[in-house]
């Protein structure tokens, strides 16, 4: 009891549990001397001092604690000294084993925590793959590979290669159910990879349009109790009886499919609301369509609802539901931020950084793409509806534009006015059409460019240059980057021949949009006007990769070839031609002149007959069919073909002599002595007529062979007076031109007689031409060529650039030069 001490009451029991002995304090090595010394020196790798007295190093030193200095007891006192070696034994350990120490290593043993010295470690025993829970786990690996390259393949576009892959998952996870069945772990199947495979083999089925085989496998699914909510698989079904417009039962497997997913499923239960919808208006059914789509607008309004309840309400004639209808379309919010998100309000770096690094990112593109998608169908909804709920178009469209006005798509409200000013050209109002482009000419700059390219087309066909001239100048004024005004301007300076202005234009318009095939149309045919036929040849064949199918532009480049004197390369151009537009007569009656140029007169034939054949009145290709028959001896259908002449050029005595002389070839005398009679009587003064009359009666041995010999020397002699007379009076005018410059006092007289000659060529080249009552003869084939060859090209639609055509795009915004007005 000596030894025991009472507690205090007011001493504290866990003082000093936080003091320790300073020889532990690493923190403080740094400044201690003797540790340094021993660091620096041989001092610190003395060897260990022995036991010869107790205590050690730190026996001097006992640990302090709360009771002051510790005193050693008296049972401690036997125990060996931890700092002393005894009899050479190693060094006995403490109670706290150290790393890398053992009491069995001796001196001299190395420092081996990792135990490294006892060699690599076994190899790992080989898994034993024949146990039937091995087995089961590889299939099921295979399982989902299998469905994951399925859905790969099919993300790539190969639908056929994801269906195998699939077909492949299906087999190898029956082979799996079977071996479980085997193994007797029937209560493991897993019933998730069941569903993976038959969902994705039936999707499979379907995207290769395999639609009974995608039923089949839906409804394997469907009528499976072990699924959970495979219900609403009910829907992929109906969108597959959708596809194959059996509209009934889609119908019914949407209302099944909604009956079952609960209200908690707001946003699923919409699009199935959707897509009845969509369905009772193929079906016809507007006023059933109506009603879901009033619904979805009232409980989740969208854009494309919105749209699509317009236009049942326009297909039912309903004026004022469709204006209840058009506001709830533009009232519509579209679900995100204006643009003023990516515009720096302050000066720092940091976020201009960030904000030209989403300014252009995915998000933003889509925000883009959903605003695009939004305007295109307010637009459309608005172009249909306009002339509809007012007793006018225009008033119609007046109703939009102030809606629009007074809602988010402001922007929206100019366009709509210019589709206003482009219905009125449909309907030929061109004033009001051009008083309503003028209304813009006080608006911001890209209205004012788009009005004033159109104000510019519209003057430019109307053959007013100088105003065309005009407003395209205040187009390039208000946006010199709008390619649509540029090409209106270099059109002007090309119907004034200054091509060389025009090809700046229309290379700056292509610098502004590279996709403006209307410049590079026209900076062809601008190069072909100057003769730079390499030049007008590379902008086609750049045009022609861009627009694979345009007639047009293959036929610029046959022409091109014809000119550089390639008919081999002309030829194949227009066989492209013919294979896109094959009723084209002209571009049949090119290949059969080329290949008549190339000596192949078989081949000709053929393509002057179809060109004959669609159309029947080109008088070139009737000509040379005509004269093909009659060199190959076959006049008698040569006779068919000049009759055709002579009904289209009635005026035209050679069509038919032509006739008469197909008869006489063709051993038919009786037929081409009644022919010539009857072209007697029409021409009674045609000396070639009378010779063939004299020469068929004189073989003939008729009577009148007398009389019309008579008749052909009064009119060779007739003829003969009057080529006289016409001589003489160009000698007088020649004569009363040099008495004029020799004196003045005879000009009068001689102005006399030069008015009187002048008088009588005229009645001759009067006399020589038809009447005023004979029809038209379009005997110049440039005359018939209205389809293709011209200098600036016919129409070339301009490529579709996503679903919202633009206002400067339209019908009349880049309008080429034609045929009429700059004929080859």
């Amino acid at each position: 009891m000596e030894h025991v001490h009472l507690a205090v009451e007011e001493d504290d029991l866990y003082s000093g549990y936080n003091d320790y002995n300073p020889t532990f304090d690493s923190e403080e090595l740094e400044n201690d001397v003797g540790f340094q010394e021993a660091v620096r020196t041989s001092h610190g790798r003395r060897p260990p001092m022995t036991a010869k007295f107790p205590g050690t190093a730190i026996g001097a030193r006992p640990l302090a604690t709360s009771f002051g200095s510790r005193i050693p007891m008296a049972s401690s006192m036997g125990r060996p000294i931890t700092g002393a070696v005894q009899d050479g034994a190693a060094r006995p350990m403490t109670a706290v084993r150290a790393a890398g120490y053992t009491s069995s290593l001796g001196r001299g043993s190395t420092f081996d925590p990792l135990g490294q010295s006892r060699g690599p470690a076994p190899p790992l025993e080989a898994k034993n793959e024949d146990t039937p829970e091995e087995k089961i786990k590889i299939l099921e690996k295979q399982v989902n590979d299998l469905i994951e390259e399925s859905c790969m393949a099919q993300s790539t576009g190969a639908l056929q290669l994801a269906l195998e892959k699939a077909k492949e998952a299906g087999r190898k996870e029956r082979a799996l159910v079977r071996q479980r069945e085997q193994s007797g772990s029937t209560d493991h199947i897993n019933f998730d990879l069941t569903y993976s495979v038959l969902l994705n083999l039936a999707n499979q089925y379907e995207n290769n349009e395999m639609y009974p085989e995608a039923l089949n496998s839906y409804q394997v699914i469907v009528k499976n109790k072990m699924f959970s909510n495979a219900g609403r698989l009910k829907v992929n079904m109906g969108n597959i009886y959708f596809k194959q417009k059996n509209y009934p039962k889609a119908i019914k497997f949407y209302r099944m499919a909604l009956d079952q997913i609960s209200n908690a499923h707001k946003e699923m239960r919409i699009k199935i609301m959707e897509n009845i919808g969509v369905t009772f208006i193929s079906m016809g059914q507007y006023t059933d369509a109506i009603t879901s789509f009033e619904h979805i607008m009232s409980e989740s309004p969208n854009i494309k609802t919105g749209y699509n309840l317009t236009l049942c309400y326009y297909a039912v004639g309903d004026k004022e539901r469709m204006k209840k209808a058009f506001q709830k379309l533009i009232s519509v919010p579209l679900g995100f931020d204006d643009e003023d998100k990516y515009i720096s309000s302050t000066d720092d770096t940091h976020s201009k950084m960030v904000i030209e690094a989403i300014k252009n990112d995915k998000l933003h593109q889509m925000e883009k793409d959903r605003k695009a998608l939004a305007e295109k169908y307010i637009m459309t909804a608005a172009k249909l509806i306009a002339p509809a709920i007012e007793t006018s178009f225009a008033a119609g469209f007046d109703w939009c534009v102030d809606m629009l006005k007074s809602s988010q798509y402001v922007e929206l409200a100019n366009d709509l006015e210019i589709s206003k000013a482009m219905t009125h050209l449909r309907l030929k109002d061109f004033n009001q059409a051009v008083e309503t482009l003028k209304t813009f000419e006080k608006k911001d700059s890209r209205v004012k460019s788009t009005a004033a390219t159109n104000l510019s087309c519209i003057y430019f066909l109307e053959k007013d240059y100088d105003q065309a001239e005009r407003y395209a100048d205040l187009a390039m004024n208000a946006d010199r980057y709008n390619p649509g005004a540029l090409v209106n301007k270099g059109n002007t300076a090309f119907v004034k021949q200054d091509y060389e202005k025009a090809a700046e234009f229309y290379k700056e318009a292509l610098k502004n949009d590279s996709s403006c095939t209307e410049a590079l149309y026209n900076l062809g045919l601008t190069y072909k006007r100057m003769n730079h036929l390499e030049e007008a040849l590379d902008c086609f064949l750049k045009l022609h990769a861009i627009l694979r199918n345009s007639a047009q532009v293959m036929y610029q480049l046959a022409s091109l070839y014809e000119l550089l004197e390639n008919p081999e390369q002309a030829i194949e151009w227009l066989m492209q031609v013919v294979s896109v537009v094959p009723t084209d007569a002209k571009a049949l009656a090119k290949l059969g002149e080329l290949h008549d140029g190339v000596g192949d007169k078989s081949q000709a034939f053929q393509y002057y007959y179809e060109s004959f054949r669609y159309f029947p009145s080109n008088i070139d290709v009737i000509e040379w069919l005509g004269a093909y028959y009659i060199e190959t001896q076959f006049g008698e259908k040569a006779v068919q073909y000049f009759e055709r002449a002579a009904l289209i050029q009635p005026t035209q005595v050679k069509w038919q002599l032509m006739v008469a002389s197909c008869y006489r070839r063709s051993g038919n005398y009786q037929k081409a002595l009644d022919t010539y009679k009857d072209v007697h009587r029409k021409f009674p003064e045609n000396v070639e007529c009378l010779r063939f009359l004299v020469r068929l009666c004189t073989d003939m041995g008729l009577k009148e062979v007398q009389d019309y010999a008579t008749k052909l020397k009064k009119v060779e002699k007739m003829k003969e007076i009057k080529e006289q007379r016409i001589k003489s009076g160009r000698e007088g005018s020649a004569r009363s031109r040099r008495e004029g410059r020799e004196s003045s006092a005879g000009s009068a007289d001689s102005g006399r007689s030069s008015s009187s000659t002048k008088g009588e060529r005229l009645s001759a080249k009067m006399r020589s031409l038809p009447g005023s009552n004979e029809p038209y003869e379009a005997s110049s084939p440039k005359e018939l060529d209205a389809s293709y060859v011209d200098p600036l090209g016919p129409q070339v639609e301009r490529p579709k650039t996503g679903a919202k055509k633009r206002v400067e795009d339209d019908d009349f915004a880049d309008e080429e030069l034609g045929d009429d007005l700059l004929p080859e």
